[in-house]
């Protein structure tokens, strides 16, 4: 049982989770949600905890961002893009309920005080900007560290907000760099 209620985009999304854990799930009905919502995450927030778990997408990360923008401290859950596919469809819903379990046992909190750990330097002396590749690499590290997919700057962000260790990061890159992540 999962103590944190979980917070997804879609009914499908919530069967999806069910079928995988035992938790709570609230829905988000897409982008339609308004301050009753809000007002409900924030209430469950301090009693049970949060963890937003939208699809990997631009439309979930733009709810994502929403929402945590109006919580204290809600953990974060992220499921890479290949694993949310179903032909032209990506979503919570199409991942396999060990992909989803992963997901949520990964779930992280963002960090209150930002420590500036990574700099873009970080990321260009490993290939994860201003180089040929640089998208893919990126996006193979940010799925073994299950901080969800974007561009330098928002992977560099959640580097940081997310308390990424520099040996955590390091061994992610190694696992890429050894074709351990494909």
């Amino acid at each position: 049982m999962i103590k944190e209620v979980i917070v997804v985009e879609g009914k499908d999304d919530v069967a999806a989770v069910k079928a995988a854990v035992d938790a709570e799930v609230i829905t988000t009905h897409g982008f339609g949600y308004g301050m009753k919502l809000i007002s409900l995450l924030k209430d469950i927030e301090k009693r049970r905890g949060i963890i937003i778990f939208t699809d990997p997408d631009y439309m979930g990360n733009k709810i994502r961002k929403d929402i945590a923008q109006h919580l204290e401290n809600p953990k974060h859950a992220f499921l890479p893009q290949g694993k949310a596919m179903k032909k032209d469809n990506i979503g919570v819903e199409n991942a396999t309920s060990e992909d989803i379990i992963k997901a949520l046992e990964a779930s992280r909190p963002t960090i209150e005080k930002k420590e500036i750990e990574f700099t873009q330097k970080d990321l260009r002396d490993n290939g994860l900007i201003n180089s040929d590749g640089a998208t893919i690499r990126r996006d193979k590290v940010a799925d073994y560290l299950r901080i969800g997919h974007g561009n330098g700057k928002q992977f560099l962000s959640r580097l940081n907000s997310f308390g990424v260790t520099r040996e955590e990061f390091e061994n992610a890159v190694k696992a890429v760099e050894n074709g351990k992540i494909i």
